[in-house]
């Protein structure tokens, strides 16, 4: 069978450019297949004759190679080299027709580039996903979900619009919900929403002027996306201890803004995203105690609240809130399905209302069917067995995913011992590029988060799930990275 001759490559990279060689070569092979000029089938040269005619070195190379394999672009055949195998992905490129100029205006921002690979990466059939923020869909509660849609299918008459703060009986079972924990909110206080992230987006939208500062954790979630810096506010990131935000940091920064600049705080007290790091109860007060003092307000983010497994039971910071000071984003993405797409805000009244009133703006009201469906799992006690059962069986992952780490990764790396939620803050030794770590490990089928994704700088860490998958996955992948890691140390 006659071989195939590799393509000829005419093109270098541009050094002065702010995009990196590496995606710049990414681009350029995608470009190549959108214009027509490689087709599928189209043989590479060599990764060692790429870098002579690029000029450049052969672990750039390998970055490259590694995105393109991820994104299931090319593929490396025995007896063949490497072949393109797709040409799906180069349709996606801005620019290849008129609509570049719009794709970069508007007015969200776009993520950061791992951010949108990982979004695109985690639908990769057989992608073991070990730092995704998602459980695991065989720990769905199917028998009880069957039983709450034959209750919701004998009650619904209609599905019309919902009034604007949310069906008023979810938001009774919420306030109900929330009291087992140590909030009293009745239901005027309490705005039903579309997940979390939109609590997140109406309060970016109705509460804080352009040029608001918003202090956070360093690392957090915020850092991750977008809200805030589309809507013209700027982040902040303080320092963690073992103990979760070290509050006092924020005094001197405070002191030097502008009077007609507001800020405020968003933190993740329980469980936090990324590191896993739980508050104590004495931290919390002293942190209410600071900002009442400073009035700084306070978004309490307790996506995962329900999700704590070791240790006393700590109240939210909502609960030890005596001067309003503190809204609350409450969810059901992470304890029972993100698809529900329901989350609720607990806010004084008047927060509330406006909230409610741009909502209606937006999307006129949360899926009412969804809300129907969260109000029978509250109402009737199956969200709290659930729940308890849930935390029982994340538990024992955590165990596990720390005994495959203990007697791996010893040696290479620290890290923090979560009492709930999905994560734990891994942080390797040594000099590791760890968007090289990133394309790697994709290329090998496994996809991780990069610590410096939620972080305010460069760092070397992961955040690693064991929520997402059975402890033998987690075992099979972290076993491949550590492979991974000794070949870059190389």
């Amino acid at each position: 069978m006659k071989r195939i001759l590799p393509v000829r490559v005419d093109w270098q990279p541009d050094r002065q450019s702010t995009i990196p060689v590496y995606e710049q070569i990414v681009r350029f092979v995608c470009r190549k297949i959108a214009d027509g000029e490689w087709s599928i089938g189209t043989r590479l040269p060599s990764q060692r004759a790429l870098a002579r005619s690029f000029g450049i070195n052969r672990s750039t190379i390998g970055m490259a190679v590694d995105a393109l394999t991820a994104f299931g672009i090319i593929e490396g055949r025995h007896g063949a080299g490497t072949v393109i195998v797709s040409n799906t992905w180069s349709l996606l490129l801005p620019g290849h027709t008129d609509w570049g100029n719009y794709v970069s205006s508007g007015y969200f921002r776009e993520n950061n580039r791992i951010v949108q690979a990982i979004n695109q990466l985690e639908f990769v059939p057989n992608m073991v996903r070990l730092g995704t923020g998602e459980l695991d869909p065989r720990l769905f509660p199917q028998a009880m979900m069957r039983i709450v849609l034959k209750q919701v299918g004998r009650r619904i008459s209609s599905l019309g619009y919902p009034e604007p703060l949310g069906l008023q009986a979810l938001r009774q079972a919420v306030s109900k919900h929330m009291e087992r924990i140590g909030v009293y909110a009745p239901p005027s206080c309490i705005l039903i929403t579309s997940g979390a992230l939109q609590a997140l987006q109406l309060i970016s939208a109705s509460l804080l002027e352009g040029g608001s500062v918003v202090y956070t954790e360093a690392p957090t979630y915020l850092k991750s996306i977008q809200v805030f810096q589309s809507a013209g506010m700027s982040l902040s990131g303080v320092p963690m201890d073992d103990k979760g935000l070290q509050f006092w940091k924020i005094a001197d920064r405070l002191s030097g803004n502008a009077a007609s600049v507001h800020s405020l705080l968003y933190t993740i007290p329980t469980n936090h995203n990324p590191t896993g790091i739980t508050m104590p109860e004495t931290r919390r007060q002293e942190l209410l105690d600071f900002c009442a003092l400073h009035r700084l307000p306070v978004i309490e983010d307790g996506a995962y609240q329900d999700l704590r497994f070791d240790g006393k039971p700590v109240k939210p910071l909502k609960a030890l809130d005596k001067g309003g000071m503190v809204i609350y984003l409450g969810s059901a993405s992470k304890s029972l399905a993100p698809g529900l797409r329901i989350g609720w805000i607990i806010a004084p009244e008047p927060i509330v209302q406006r909230l409610s009133d741009v909502k209606m703006q937006v999307d006129y009201g949360a899926s009412l069917l969804s809300q129907f469906v969260l109000t029978e799992f509250l109402s009737s006690g199956l969200y709290h067995a659930y729940t308890e059962e849930l935390c029982r069986k994340l538990r024992c992952r955590r165990d596990s995913a720390l005994d495959v780490l203990q007697r791996y990764y010893r040696d290479i790396a620290i890290w923090h011992v979560p009492q709930g939620g999905f994560y734990i803050w891994l942080t390797l030794q040594g000099n590791v590029d760890m968007e090289l770590l990133f394309y790697k490990a994709a290329s090998l089928g496994i996809l991780i988060n990069p610590g410096d994704i939620y972080d305010f700088g460069h760092n070397r860490s992961l955040r690693l799930s064991y929520a997402y998958t059975t402890p033998e996955e987690f075992e099979a992948a972290a076993v491949k990275m550590v492979g991974i890691l000794k070949q870059l140390a190389r």
